[in-house]
């Protein structure tokens, strides 16, 4: 009888000690190898792809369409894949949104990058709603834009969801004169929830 209660005793603590050290082999791996990274999301490229401005001296109207071209890449850096959900890319007027693009909801495999491709169109009755500074900008010759984008998602590491947001936003000045894009700046933030 007592060599029974050995043996059970025995069994038992092997069994909480392999179930032990597969909790910390996890714990370590999701620490180091695992651990959430953040998507990195760059602008690679913004150019001019349209710009027509007209005056209508009669009516006092300036008539204005722009399309910009963006090519961004949002590189996954985990191990595991992420899961994004529709998105967009903006384009703002002196704080003021004036555009945008849609970005589909999509998924990037551990360690890939994926470029994708963007026309930005300005809605121009949106820019032209307060037409004192456009008219002010256009005369000036230079149109100050800037674009941002936002994309969330989520990556799943050992049965744990883990939110990341990954933002770009780029100021750009568009020469009027020559329709292209005289100089621009960028800056990127990416976080985890």
């Amino acid at each position: 009888m007592d060599e029974k209660r050995r043996k059970r005793r025995r069994c038992w603590l092997v069994a909480l000690g392999v179930v032990i050290g597969l909790v910390l082999l996890f714990s370590i791996l999701g620490a180091t190898v695992f651990k959430a990274k953040r998507p990195v999301t760059t602008v690679k490229s913004v150019s001019l792809h349209d710009m027509d401005v007209s005056f209508d001296a009669l009516r006092m109207k300036v008539h204005l369409n722009v399309s910009l071209d963006a090519s961004i890449t949002v590189k996954n850096p985990n191990k595991v894949g992420l899961k994004f959900s529709d998105s967009s890319a903006f384009v703002d007027y002196r704080g003021q949104m004036v555009g945008q693009a849609p970005i589909p909801a999509g998924q990037i495999s551990a360690g890939e990058t994926l470029p994708m491709n963007l026309t930005l169109t300005v809605m121009a009755d949106r820019l032209l709603s307060n037409s004192q500074p456009v008219i002010s900008d256009l005369l000036a010759g230079t149109l100050p834009l800037t674009t941002r984008t936002r994309i969330s998602g989520k990556v799943t590491l050992l049965f744990i969801n883990i939110h990341v947001v990954s933002s770009a936003s780029c100021n750009l000045n568009i020469s009027v004169s020559t329709r292209s894009i005289s100089d621009s700046d960028c800056t990127y933030n990416t976080r985890l929830s």
